[in-house]
């Protein structure tokens, strides 16, 4: 895996009633204002959660087969196919932002901007923008997995050069949508990732932190007297933006036309490096010098004895509150505005968070600081509706967290991986799991269901034996029907567990620095799955009233 820090993209409408964010900087004119942050909520659980029995596929778009080294929006439309002849309702994904550091998506550029490594330059190759002098660099790279190194030195090439072919024909955008209306609506967030991504470039990728003043400081920056070559970057982050956000929409046609539904992520920290902290430092931890006082990350747990220094840096909800958490609106209407549901990312954060003193060696060194509560919540309630979310409430958790989540009415989850470990009490249990809850039978940072099957000990296979009341020749489909039949309002399973992958398609495993985010599902596999997979999970989604 890449750790180079690609400076890349993503975009989409927040929409004509998003929220607004940050407060008004010289030239944020983008966005409505945001209500008060103290607004009632109304009695009761402020969300209402998922009222009927759904399931679906949990798949990330880099994992799509295409000829371009990784999966693009474009590629998703038989995979869509898949989950609608399976009877199921949703597609989960990860965070699609432009990925920093080590490749992951939950470490972005941008918080609002879409990765580019999701568009499909075949579909520019119609407009005349894109040929096979620019594409064919991209053709030869692997189908198996994903060469982030590779890809970062192929794919930008090539945006470069269909970027000077719209220079060369103006006119061309016409076709391709309105550009105007999409940088009005995105201003709040798009102006300044633009010119972060291009002031990147100009300082050989180095962090913003370790810029000049005239650029590390976003005043000066957005005033500065840049050459050409950043104003020329900026624009061109801006169309990739807008390809994204016009690719994503027709993506979201054909899934709504199929009858499928987006359930995406939302990472609760921004990154270090990112746009976020650079444009609005005054929301987070930061030294004068724009270097994080204490970061994030989680003590010890199941998938680390030294914890996880995730290294993001922490907000300062002090400041947050001051502005009514504007900018925190602004980032859950925006990623509502491209999915139809949300996880978010480390729910307990919000109650209290694990602060590690910046310069620690792990997560050992930390210590927990109190969140936002049920005060964040109300103010989102008050600004947003009854939005449609869940809370990832995995790991030790405290009283006050699990009453914070029953009181916001947020859907958990459970994990059936995590279920074996233990007796009957053991709250991952199907029988032990709520109708407010959404069942995974492992997430994008566990093993595959094999490969845990394999590696966990005897006893915990013994219990998933008797327990399940199967002869563990199939761990996968036995997890599939548990999670099916469960009372969980949701169930969602990876497609590596469809597939019955082993350890080899393991997405990512939490506290390595490489060999993660790289797996791809192969043509093949796809239409494999879809002609003798599809139906047995249609007839299981039938029976357990999925």
């Amino acid at each position: 895996m890449s750790t180079r820090n690609q400076a890349i993209p993503r975009g989409t409408s927040a929409g004509p009633d998003a929220p607004s964010g940050r407060p008004a900087k010289n030239g944020d004119t983008g966005g409505p204002p945001a209500p008060p942050a103290h607004s009632p909520g109304p009695e009761g659980p402020l969300f209402s959660g998922f009222r009927k029995r759904s399931a679906g596929v949990w798949l990330h778009p880099t994992c799509l087969p295409s000829r371009q080294g990784v999966g693009t929006l474009a590629s998703a439309r038989g995979f869509l196919e898949f989950i609608a002849e399976c009877g199921l309702e949703w597609w989960q994904i990860c965070p699609c932002g432009p990925t920093g550091h080590g490749d992951s998506p939950y470490q972005c550029f941008s918080s609002f901007a879409g990765n580019p490594y999701l568009l499909d330059l075949d579909t520019l190759a119609g407009h005349g923008l894109a040929g096979e002098r620019e594409l064919a660099p991209l053709r030869g790279l692997a189908a198996a997995h994903v060469e982030y190194g590779f890809l970062w030195e192929h794919f930008h090439p090539a945006m470069a050069a269909i970027w000077r072919n719209v220079k060369a024909r103006p006119a061309v955008m016409d076709e391709l949508g309105d550009l105007a209306a999409f940088r009005r609506e995105n201003a709040f967030w798009l102006e300044d990732y633009a010119l972060f991504t291009a002031l990147k470039k100009h300082f050989g990728g180095r962090p913003w932190h370790s810029w000049p003043e005239e650029a590390r400081i976003h005043a000066r920056a957005t005033a500065g007297d840049w050459p050409d070559s950043v104003r020329d970057d900026a624009e061109c982050a801006v169309f990739q933006q807008f390809l994204f956000d016009t690719q994503w929409a027709r993506l979201r046609r054909e899934a709504a036309a199929l009858g499928v539904r987006i359930l995406g992520d939302i990472p609760i920290f921004a990154a270090p490096d990112s746009a976020d902290a650079w444009a609005s430092p005054e929301l987070f931890q930061f030294t004068q010098e724009g270097l994080p006082k204490c970061v994030a990350g989680v003590p010890p747990d199941y998938f680390s004895p030294r914890g996880q220094l995730w290294g993001n840096p922490l907000y300062d909800w002090d400041a947050m509150r001051r502005t009514g958490y504007h900018w925190w609106m602004r980032r859950l209407a925006s990623a509502l505005g491209r999915a139809d549901a949300m996880r978010i990312d480390h729910f307990r954060g919000f109650h209290d968070y694990w602060s590690i003193p910046a310069g620690a060696v792990d997560a050992r060194e930390g210590g927990w600081r109190p969140g936002p509560g049920m005060d964040f919540f109300r103010a989102m309630r008050s600004g947003l509706g009854d939005a449609p979310l869940i809370a990832e409430d995995l790991g030790e958790l405290s009283d006050g967290v699990l009453e914070l989540r029953k009181a916001t009415g947020l859907p958990g989850m459970a994990v059936l991986q995590f279920a074996f470990g233990g007796d009957a009490a053991n709250t991952h249990l199907p029988h032990n799991q709520r109708p407010d809850c959404a069942v995974y039978t492992g997430t994008h940072d566990n093993d595959t269901t094999a490969g845990w099957y394999a590696a966990t000990t005897e006893s915990q296979r013994d219990f998933f034996r008797r327990y399940l009341g199967c002869d563990g020749s199939a761990p996968h489909w036995d997890a599939i029907r548990a999670a099916f039949t469960s009372p969980a309002s949701l169930a969602v399973v990876p497609m590596q567990d469809i597939l019955g992958k082993d350890s080899q398609a393991r997405f990512n495993t939490p506290g390595t620095a490489s060999g993660n985010w790289r797996w791809r599902l192969r043509e093949g596999e796809l239409e494999h799955a879809r002609t003798f997979l599809a139906p047995t999970l249609r007839k299981l989604a039938a029976v357990s009233g999925r």
